[in-house]
């Protein structure tokens, strides 16, 4: 056989092996190629394409995932999905064999990949099919990867946030969320409210598709040009790849929340169906119609489309300086606590303990201003704000800026072809909305310009950040007053398992 020219194409290992009872070369490449002779030439690339091994006898069972629709175990039902499948060869001699497996070995542990992991488990969000997702997808790959789980299902809202604030990190490679972007957001939550807040958010998270919203997970498969499937998540937590991600404080008082998707305030929101902040929420009400409530809802909100006051604030990112009107830093009392009882303080000493946000000189920075009437302010931090919703299409992850989406005016034949355009992000293109990036922002929600009695809801990574009066279950108290609050971001603060 000849010899490669290109280095990276030299053999570690090249030998005869038998191949369903035929002898055939083998070699094992330093780029990570398994070359073999059956039926002509074959490759299998071991980083992308090898979960696992195991030795068997005198056989060799290497673990594959492929792309495919012929004969393996297929882990989902489409055309041209990942496939499992197994190859199996068988090595002359006791020496041979031994060296396979040492080999292999070798190369797998050098790809630097997650060998134990913490997995949080929703059985209640979305359509309630993580535990069946966990079962049919996510268990057989991380088996084949021999990758050992500990395995946790979260039993009520903010669990797993406090799971993971005592958490021994030390026993994990990192942590992956089997749910929407709920959990994912009270694990980074958790991770920052620790006193090793510096060490623990550098643990990387993985996300399994399994809810309603998913943004987090599209965001980073479609960044790559994959599905946003169940398999090609877990295929790329188990690869190990990480990237990093901006984390957005968010300020009232003393009151503080971690947000790494968005903020939306006003009509439209994008965490479920990609319609609405309101109109998700307060649909609640029609529950009794099924999904078919959203639509309804949604058209009676367009037919009497609310507009609210206020202003909102931000630092520019460079380029778009020119947007808005100059001003001076709009929030100088935030931080500042209001008078307390003793308990109140001792609580306030305990939350010093985490992160405390980004270390920024925010009233000496370039300030502008725009004023309302607003139909709807959004803040994102990744493209997708769901699986079917490209709501920032230029935001990125780790670029320490959040993307700031404003509709103040729009006719209701506009609207319509608006919400059609988020599909594919081309709603940023409506003369209708102002599209820039901010490193800062302050938000100052005022009251329905029609009906100065009643106000808004503020949301923030799909949960519901604070209600103004007269909005749906405005007396169920939220974590934040429906008032001014600060937003900062830190650039690629948390960790993310990621695809190549």
């Amino acid at each position: 056989m000849e010899q490669p020219e290109n280095p990276a194409e030299q053999p570690i290992l090249s030998d005869r092996v038998i191949i369903n009872g035929s002898e055939t070369p083998l070699t094992l490449t330093v780029d990570g190629k398994l070359r073999m002779w059956e039926r002509g030439q074959r490759c299998l690339t071991v980083e992308k394409e090898v979960l696992g091994f195991v030795t068997e006898g005198s056989k060799i069972r290497i673990r594959t995932v492929v792309k495919g629709g012929g004969a393996g175990i297929c882990c989902v039902a489409s055309k041209g999905a990942l496939v499992r499948k197994d190859f199996v060869f068988q090595p002359l001699s006791n020496d041979s064999l031994n060296l396979w497996s040492q080999k292999l070995r070798q190369y797998i542990d050098s790809l630097g990949r997650p060998k134990r992991l913490f997995v949080f488990v929703n059985p209640f969000g979305g359509k309630k099919s993580a535990s069946k997702i966990f079962v049919d997808h996510v268990k057989p790959l991380f088996d084949d990867a021999d990758v050992h789980i500990t395995l946790h299902e979260t039993q009520y809202q903010l669990h797993a946030k406090e799971v993971a604030s005592s958490l021994d990190l030390s026993k994990y490679d990192g942590i992956v969320c089997v749910s929407g972007d709920g959990i994912l957001v009270e694990v980074i939550n958790g991770l920052l409210e620790r006193e090793d807040w510096e060490a623990a958010i550098k643990m990387p998270i993985g996300v399994v598709p399994a809810g309603t919203g998913n943004g987090m997970v599209k965001s980073l498969l479609d960044s790559a040009g994959y599905p946003c499937t169940a398999p090609n998540a877990v295929l790329t937590i188990i690869q190990g790849h990480k990237r990093s991600l901006d984390v957005a404080t968010i300020l009232q008082r003393e009151t503080k929340f971690f947000s790494i998707l968005m903020l939306a305030w006003g009509m439209l929101d994008f965490t479920c169906t990609g319609l609405v902040a309101d109109i998700d929420i307060e649909s609640e009400k029609y529950r009794w119609m099924g999904s078919a409530r959203i639509d309804f809802y949604g058209l009676q909100r367009i037919l009497h489309l609310r507009q609210y006051n206020g202003c909102v604030s931000f630092v520019p990112a460079p380029g778009f300086e020119t947007y808005g009107e100059p001003t001076s830093y709009p929030n100088k009392s935030t931080g500042k606590p209001d008078s307390c009882s003793p308990s109140e303080e001792e609580s306030i000493k305990v939350r010093h303990h985490g992160y405390q946000g980004p270390n920024i000189d925010l009233e000496n920075l370039e300030w502008r201003t725009i004023s309302g009437p607003f139909v709807s302010v959004w803040l994102h931090n990744v493209p997708w704000g769901s699986e079917g919703t490209l709501a920032a299409p230029d935001a990125k992850f780790s670029d320490g800026y959040l993307d700031l989406i404003i509709m103040r005016d729009c006719p209701q034949l506009a609207l319509m072809s608006l919400m059609t355009g988020l599909n594919d992000g081309s709603h940023v293109k409506s003369p209708h909305v102002t599209y820039l990036k901010v490193k800062a922002f302050v938000l100052e929600p005022g009251p329905q310009t029609k009906e100065p009695t009643k106000e808004g809801i503020i949301d923030s990574d799909g949960e519901v950040l604070a209600r103004g009066k007269g909005t749906y279950k405005c007396d169920q108290k939220a974590p934040m007053a429906y008032d001014k609050l600060q937003i900062a971001v830190h650039q690629g603060l948390a960790t993310l398992f990621s695809p190549f």
